[in-house]
């Protein structure tokens, strides 16, 4: 028997909005306007450097074991560091790159397609999300995104990040959510998935990498295209 859900919460990055496309564009666009290559760096050796770092410290992050102006700062300076880039300030770099982000607006294959589809089911949406509430925001904005949604919820302005359960239950309280009735839909396993189980909550798992999955955790369903929700809903 199908579940009557009332309340979707959505992941943002890499669920709707295109996060690795988009991040990469607007790194493109700030590495040219430092004119990074004519010091002799190539973009896609910086820009998978970068990355790394970047994941490494945003896991940081959620630990609450670096700051946010220490994650903006030591993701630039550690990728200057390791192509011995001198003569670029770390924050200046993180800033222009933060500008550029929210400009960039790809989304993800069927995004609003399913979102038009559970709109016209009158389910009631929200977004819960990581990130730098500057960035988030404008993001869903400039992307056409942000009239799906009655509120969105950042790790940033709540103080806690996904998977912490602080987060979900914030959501849920929120918006007048019963747990029941409440789904979560995001792309990554640990964030998204196990945090709203840890919750109490269903979620749906965007497996858009086709990543094995051997142990589905509470009431978890797998789909690999975000037109796929609809069995669900």
């Amino acid at each position: 028997m199908r579940k009557k859900y009332t309340h979707l919460f959505f992941d943002l990055d890499n669920t709707l909005w295109d996060f690795k496309t988009n991040s990469k564009c607007a790194m493109q666009e700030t590495f040219n306007s430092l004119g990074l290559a004519q010091k002799g760096v190539a973009f896609d050796d910086f820009f998978e450097i970068y990355t790394k770092h970047n994941a490494e410290l945003w896991t940081a992050y959620r630990k609450k074991e670096v700051s946010k102006k220490e994650l903006s700062h030591q993701r630039f300076q550690f990728t200057f560091d390791s192509l011995a880039i001198n003569g670029v300030d770390a924050l200046a770099m993180n800033d222009l790159y933060l500008r550029e982000m929210p400009k960039q607006s790809h989304l993800i294959e069927g995004a609003k397609e399913i979102l038009d589809y559970v709109k016209s089911k009158t389910y009631r949406l929200f977004i819960i999300t990581n990130g730098f509430k500057e960035v988030q925001h404008e993001k869903l904005k400039q992307s056409g995104l942000q009239s799906y949604f009655e509120k969105v919820f950042i790790s940033e302005e709540i103080k806690m990040p996904k998977p912490g359960r602080e987060i979900f239950e914030y959501a849920i309280k929120s918006s007048n959510a019963k747990k029941k009735n409440s789904l979560m839909i995001g792309d990554d396993w640990e964030v998204d998935i196990c945090g709203a189980a840890n919750f109490g909550i269903d979620a749906v798992y965007y497996n858009r990498l086709k990543q094995p999955v051997d142990n589905l955790i509470g009431d978890t369903n797998v789909i690999e295209s975000l037109s796929e929700l609809r069995l669900f809903l």
